[in-house]
């Protein structure tokens, strides 16, 4: 096996070019027309590739070093001889690119004289596009990186665009590329989207004003991060939503009789108190609406106390605090604590601690209106209840229709966790439990 030094071919008029990217290192096999190191002069860079095929045995330069026609690059133990000397070799793969201007086409390589032999032109490789990617060949093509980092950006689908250079003078080197793809990996699940993580092209940009009058209001605090959170959980939780009626003649009845009762103690039970005391005893009959996916996706965490969370709207956004052993509590602790509690949430006085450690959350649209909708779980939990305005409505008891106040329920579920038969046995249950509360005391 014979060793030979690997030489900078000609390169046309240039005088000396700055080394910046070493592509290979001692022991590497390199076949020939491999790239060995990318050159830079003040107008264009360009990749020198190898005469010869064989290891690396010794590198002889290093970044930063100036080189001119006839350097040495390396010392390779060759296992082919050249076809023709390498100083009468041009690079059969070398490309110039201009880094000043994306408006400039790339430099032709030097001419060769018209009695020169070289091998003929290996085929440049194929771009073998990502799928997924979505690249923007404008701002690709104004990115500074040499064609061997532009061959492979594109094999993973990166957007040379969007990656941030850490060379010298913001030049885009490999370890960047590698970088922002990790990232990308890293936050793809987290971090909010416009769309493109989904393979789903970003909205456009739109002037509004152009059809008339219009105003930019900012969002609230609470509204970025409720915004962030419910879109986080809609896109990674399969939500499945179950609708049911609860017949609450005989609850309301009997919570407005306690109300004239009470009402001279200041009490006042909301129809909210009973509901949760009817989640709390479904939870108990069907615990696996009481847990939460651990980190791994694998193993269920099931909880032995019950935190119920509930949605309160103020003037900035929805806030979720929860109320705490709510099975320990009574229909009267219960009103005042969620009173007490909204009151906070408005005057935002709500702690942190205040909205943590829920393990089921109720939605309450009825002093609003509406019929049904889907509420977005509220992640780690794996359910929440959405309860619509009640209504009176015909029932048929057997013999006769009679009026009877019906209140919708609508109960989303995470699907990987509950099962949609078991999903029709909660809300049922839920059901008889508030058309006799008598049974809550069972």
């Amino acid at each position: 096996m014979k060793t030979k030094e690997i030489v900078v071919p000609d390169i046309g008029d240039f005088d000396k070019v700055e080394i910046i990217e070493l592509l290979v290192s001692e022991g590497d096999t390199i076949a020939a027309e491999d790239s060995l190191i990318t050159v830079e002069s003040d107008k264009a860079s360009m990749e020198i590739p190898s005469s010869d095929s064989g290891v690396v045995k010794e590198v002889k330069v290093k970044l930063g070093d100036y080189v001119k026609e006839g350097s040495v690059i390396l010392i390779l133990e060759t296992t082919q001889s050249a076809e023709v000397p390498t100083s009468t070799t041009a690079p059969a793969e070398t490309q110039v690119e201009s880094v000043d201007s994306a408006d400039k086409e790339p430099a032709e390589s030097a001419s060769k004289p018209a009695n020169q032999k070289s091998k003929p032109a290996k085929p440049a490789p194929a771009v073998k596009q990502s799928p997924t990617a979505n690249i923007d060949e404008v701002s690709f093509s104004k990115a500074y990186a040499s064609p061997s980092l532009r061959r492979f950006a594109r094999e993973l689908g990166v957007d040379l665009g969007k990656v941030s250079g850490s060379g010298r003078k913001g030049r885009i080197l490999k370890q960047d590329i590698k970088d922002f793809v990790k990232q990308s990996i890293q936050h793809s699940s987290s971090a909010p989207t416009n769309g493109t993580a989904l393979g789903v092209a970003p909205m456009p940009e739109i002037d509004f004003s152009q059809w008339g009058e219009v105003e930019t209001v900012a969002l609230s605090k609470i509204n970025k991060l409720t915004g962030e959170f419910l879109h986080r959980n809609w896109v990674t939780i399969p939500h499945v939503t179950q609708y049911d009626e609860a017949d609450i003649t005989e609850m309301e009845a009997f919570r407005k009789q306690m109300g004239n009762e009470l009402k001279d103690q200041g009490v006042k039970i909301t129809p909210l108190a009973f509901i949760m005391k009817a989640v709390v005893a479904a939870l108990k009959a069907y615990p696996r609406f009481n847990s939460s996916l651990d980190s791994s996706k694998q193993n269920l965490i099931q909880k032995n106390y019950y935190h119920i969370g509930v949605a309160v709207d103020t003037p900035d956004g929805l806030v979720v605090p929860v109320i705490r052993d709510a099975d320990q509590k009574s229909l009267v602790e219960i009103s005042q604590e969620i009173r007490e509690l909204a009151v906070k949430a408005r005057d935002k006085k709500l702690k942190p601690s205040d909205m943590q450690g829920g393990c089921f959350s109720i939605s309450s649209l009825g002093g609003i209106g509406g019929t049904k909708f889907t509420p977005i779980i509220n992640a780690p939990e794996v359910a929440i209840l959405g309860v619509s305005r009640s209504k009176m409505q015909p029932v048929w008891n057997g013999n006769e229709f009679e009026p009877r106040l019906m209140l919708p329920l609508s109960l989303s579920y995470d699907h990987r966790v509950i099962d949609g038969a078991d999903g029709a046995r909660f809300t049922s249950y839920l059901s008889k439990m508030l058309s006799d509360i008598r049974r809550l005391l069972l």
